[in-house]
């Protein structure tokens, strides 16, 4: 039977049914293992999400590792091939749901530590955790508030290391080191509904807003740099209308969102969609949601401990990469200045049947293992 640590600790946190914002008794294992190695461990609860901060050490460099106990829901129970929270071996690959997102990261965090201070009784430097319930969900009482709650206090972070799936093709091959930022807008445009058999008494907003969609559509915002691909701009959604066919609407309604590089900010992007859309002179509103802004770890010491570390175990360089969704390095990034992520392939994540080969859990750990080397010893 195979003791690998790591899939022990995985499939035992796979087995705990932790839909998000629910922690489900994850991080009360977690912590138990942190508590006999000595971490000072404070828990945070905000509203009905459960977070934890723990740390070992007083020191400067802070390493932190950085993840998250909640899962997506399963879908259909009868599409999967096992249940979704009874971790199943088949075929090398350990089925369940969070296998890739994120417990096994979890798992690796916890054994890479154990291995490593086995070895290193007093590391030069600190090391710690930031674990939330809430970055599946709405993501407003986990990981953000734990951030808010260091910096009022002064407290920073000098590294971090988030569990995020990032492989790809192969084990190792990739390593987050930045996301983009994310903005999204509620467009209204306004004209004056009619009746369609006399559209000089009205004003059709769908007509009005076409020629600026278009022009939006074409838009270079940006042509990204080294780290960043090119600032998108997509629509989501478009409505207008009263579901009859002779009626001209009152208004139209747009959703739209922009993936952006640090090229623009939030503010830039805002001027130069009304910018457009004052030129073509509509009658209109915009809501704004900023879900988060773009972070970036250039190559430095994070991003080669890292690099260094997966290469020792797999052979091979990982490529940079700031492509996907957001993260919530985000909200990290805001009190460190280094902020990396790295974990299993990501094929399976959020799917029917989420699974993680067996054989890439051991080394995991052995990489979280050789950051900390690289960065404490």
């Amino acid at each position: 039977m195979n003791q690998d640590p790591t899939l022990l600790l995985t499939e035992q946190l796979i087995s705990l049914p932790s839909n998000t914002p629910h922690d489900a008794g994850c991080q009360d294992i977690m912590i138990e293992r942190l508590e006999r190695l000595g971490f000072a461990i404070e828990r945070m609860r905000f509203g009905d999400v459960d977070n934890f901060w723990a740390r070992l050490g007083t020191e400067s460099p802070v390493v932190c590792f950085a993840g998250h106990t909640d899962v997506v829901p399963t879908g259909p129970l009868d599409q999967w091939h096992s249940d979704p929270f009874m971790p199943t071996i088949k075929e090398g690959m350990l089925f369940g749901r969070g296998a890739a997102d994120m417990k096994a990261s979890l798992a690796a965090f916890v054994t890479a530590i154990e291995s490593f201070l086995a070895e290193h009784k007093r590391p030069v430097g600190s090391i710690a955790l930031l674990i939330t319930s809430d970055e599946e969900g709405p993501s407003i009482n986990g990981t953000v508030k734990v951030v808010e709650t260091l910096a009022a206090r002064g407290e920073t972070i000098d590294c971090c290391v988030v569990g995020e799936p990032t492989s790809s093709e192969r084990f190792g091959d990739v390593i987050k080191n930045g996301r983009r930022g994310s903005l999204s807008g509620r467009l209204i445009v306004k004209g004056i509904q009619g009746h369609i058999a006399y559209p000089h008494l009205a004003k059709n907003p769908i007509h009005l807003l076409a020629p600026a969609l278009a022009e939006l559509a074409a838009t270079e915002w940006d042509h990204g740099n080294e780290y960043f691909p090119p600032t998108t701009w997509q629509v989501s959604n478009i409505h207008a209308g009263t579901g009859a066919n002779n009626v001209i609407p009152g208004k139209c309604e747009l959703l739209f969102n922009f993936r952006f590089s640090t090229e623009n900010t939030e503010q830039s992007l805002k001027e130069k969609v009304r910018a457009i859309l004052d030129q073509h002179q509509l009658d209109y509103h915009i809501e704004w949601t900023l879900s988060g802004n773009p972070f970036l770890t250039a190559r430095g010491p994070l991003v080669q401990a890292l690099a260094a570390s997966i290469e020792s175990i797999c052979g091979f360089q990982p490529e940079l990469s700031t492509t996907g969704g957001t993260s919530d390095g985000r909200f990290i990034a805001q009190i460190c200045p280094q902020v990396v992520e790295f974990g299993p392939i990501n094929a399976t994540i959020h799917k029917l049947n989420e699974c993680v080969a067996v054989d890439d859990l051991p080394k995991l750990s052995a990489v979280y293992h050789g950051v900390l080397e690289r960065m404490l010893t």
